[in-house]
């Protein structure tokens, strides 16, 4: 297994972590995901330590704390071995504190996690999106403390506009609190959107890429081709509504360069899909989730090789978008793009 830095920060992570979304799932979306148990959870860490996957990652709002829970239990008498990953900002009830990243809050979340994990710190505490009505400042102090304490040995966020990550990066410099290293995001070769503002951010201000839903929630499995149906099987029947949307001929068109390019290098459609993602800038690790032992080492052969430039080529070629104003000048006209020189694509 290869490892990374995350971000600008000396935390050596490993280029594919794993996704405990599937733990004990339940509810429309993180019950479609998966259920899997403690004891399937168990064998499914051994194989990810076996390859060297040694961090986990998790959120509070994972199946009302279930997916915590099981990972603990998962992770027990191996703390030592691993990192955890876990957000913290969504709702978790009806109450008036019980959504936003205020002081109350935040600490209220960390402790939560802690017993629901079985440990005494977060090796990753991300912010799980940005909370309009708490200050930056609040939150950041309120950061800095869980940090000072023990309890939380690196900050991040998920799901922040570019302005939002640089507003609190500022009070960060400003103040001599915590930066944020770790930038949760989803990614892929059918949701390229990151490339836009948040890829140049990162690489700018040293935040590291944890990339989510690598394979376009299900699309680039495989399994949807064009001319046939919706396997039964796929979790897009369920989950399709949760994510953005992508356009039938655009995502078959990545598809077809996809399977060309498996058949060429003798691996699967998934694994040529996080190779691209590996080698794109400011990735740190890719997320991959499993429900059974046979995804979770289908996934973990997306290592050990590299896909070739040429072949890299044609594949950003098939998932090429217009980019949005003001990016798009950037793209295609020579003065900008000589100003300012795209990172990737």
């Amino acid at each position: 297994m290869e490892y990374r830095n995350l971000g600008r920060s000396g935390l050596k992570v490993p280029a594919l972590s794993f996704g405990a979304g599937t733990f004990g799932g339940s509810g429309p979306l993180f019950g479609a995901w998966g259920n899997t148990d403690v004891g399937e959870a168990s064998r499914l860490v051994d194989i990810c330590l076996e390859a060297g996957v040694n961090l986990f990652d998790t959120a509070d709002v994972y199946s009302d704390g279930a997916s915590e829970e099981v990972l603990g239990a998962a992770l027990k008498g191996r703390r030592d071995a691993v990192l955890i990953s876990t957000k913290a900002g969504l709702p978790m009830g009806e109450g008036p504190n019980d959504a936003g990243t205020s002081r109350f809050r935040l600490i209220r979340s960390v402790e939560d996690a802690l017993r629901r994990l079985g440990t005494d710190y977060i090796d990753i505490l991300q912010l799980h999106a940005f909370d309009a009505f708490t200050p930056v400042e609040e939150v950041l102090a309120t950061l800095d403390t869980l940090v000072r304490g023990g309890k939380v040995r690196y900050v991040g966020v998920s799901n922040f506009a570019g302005w939002q990550i640089m507003k609190s990066l500022a009070a960060a410099e400003k103040h001599g609190w915590p930066r944020y290293v770790a930038n949760q995001v989803y990614y892929s070769l059918v949701g390229r959107d990151y490339e836009w503002d948040l890829m140049p951010l990162g690489a700018d201000q040293g935040l590291g890429a944890l990339v989510w839903s690598p394979l376009g929630w299900g699309r680039l499995t495989g399994k949807v081709r064009r001319g046939a149906p919706l396997p039964e099987t796929s979790r897009l029947h369920e989950t399709a509504g949760f994510g953005p949307p992508v356009e039938d001929e655009y995502l078959y068109g990545v598809v077809d360069v996809l399977e060309g390019i498996a058949g060429e290098t003798g691996k699967t459609v998934p694994q040529v899909t996080l190779n691209w993602l590996l080698q794109r800038p400011t990735v740190s690790s890719v997320i991959i989730g499993a429900r059974n032992e046979d995804q979770l080492r289908q996934n973990l052969g997306a290592v050990g090789w590299s896909l070739t430039d040429e072949q890299i080529g044609r594949l950003d070629a098939a998932s090429a978008v217009t980019a949005p104003y003001p990016h798009f000048p950037y793209r295609r006209q020579e003065g900008f793009a000589r100003l300012n020189p795209p990172l990737a694509g």
